[in-house]
């Protein structure tokens, strides 16, 4: 039977900071099937973990986006009569925890089978992503309330990404999603799984017949530095003033040599895209302090 599911993220409503949702959310409908329910923050919420606002109200309104690409829409404080087909959607000034939680045990409370988060512009590979990814976040509060929940990324690697590659990462992000559904937990030693990680590197072979492999992937544990600069003195903005400007490189231009085979990092380093099944305590469902760590990737036949 075809899952009912919510799609969240946290890069908000199409457009250009999430560029992705909104054909994903055609893909999960026209080739799985599947009855998608879309409650999204209404505006970016990058980086911002599994929050919850707690002190705010959370306020939303009805989202009406328009084909081709979402970019477009109509918003409303009451819905729509449903007997017009166009997509209702819901945008909720909150986080992407929020959104999950909310959607689950308020908006459609004992409805949902599946939480879905994503897909994230950009990478959510290692501890250090993983750890700060609304995207992570919003799947992690679904599994929080006893939903199986999967976060979907699309790793940026070059620049510039064409949109000839936007298709074929639709298409594997919604293989990969039935194959999760219909083989839950089928991939770890114990069979315990409460949520899934997914990254999907947006390279040239995606594009190619044989498209990308698929593999199952530790979580590379890794740290960041510096996230904040301080402000110049001269700025008038005090002595105590800093901005957002974090010195990632090292995170997303590692030395591929030198990271654990079989991790995220090192298997979307070398052009797989990744699973990563988890537990909802932010630990790895299999023990990852494995002596014998895999010589090579464990590819899934999707």
């Amino acid at each position: 039977m075809a899952p009912k599911v919510l799609l969240v993220n946290d890069d908000g409503p199409p457009g250009p900071d999430s560029p992705y949702i909104f054909g994903f959310y055609k893909h999960l409908i026209k080739d799985l099937g599947w009855d998608v329910k879309v409650v999204i923050p209404s505006s970016q919420k990058s980086w911002i973990g599994k929050s919850y606002h707690i002190t705010e109200i959370t306020r939303g309104r009805y989202f009406y986006p328009r084909e081709p690409d979402g970019l477009q829409g109509e918003t409303s404080p009451v819905p729509r009569d449903g007997t017009d087909g166009t997509d209702e959607w819901i945008l909720l000034d909150g986080t992407p925890a929020s959104c999950t939680n909310i959607s689950l045990h308020n908006l459609y409370p004992g409805q949902i089978d599946l939480v879905i988060s994503g897909p994230n512009f950009g990478r959510n590979t290692s501890a250090a992503f993983s750890l700060s990814s609304g995207t992570v976040g919003g799947a992690m509060s679904g599994a929080l309330s006893r939903t199986r929940a999967i976060a979907i990324s699309y790793g940026i690697v070059h620049r510039f990404t064409p949109t000839e590659w936007i298709e074929p990462a639709h298409l594997l992000a919604t293989r990969i999603m039935k194959y999760l559904w219909d083989n839950w937990g089928a991939d770890t030693r114990n069979g315990k799984v409460d949520l899934y990680t997914v990254n999907i590197p947006m390279i040239p072979q995606l594009a190619t017949p044989d498209g990308l492999d698929t593999c199952l992937a530790s979580m590379w544990r890794n740290s960041y530095g510096r996230l904040f600069k301080a402000l110049d003195e001269s700025q008038d903005m005090g002595i105590l003033s800093f901005e957002w400007a974090p010195d990632i490189r090292p995170l997303i231009s590692p030395d591929v040599s030198i990271l654990p085979v079989g991790s995220d990092g090192w298997a979307f380093g070398m052009g797989y895209a990744t699973i990563t099944p988890l537990m909802a305590c932010y630990a790895e469902a299999d023990n990852s302090e494995d002596t014998n760590p895999p010589k090579k990737p464990r590819l899934l036949k999707l």
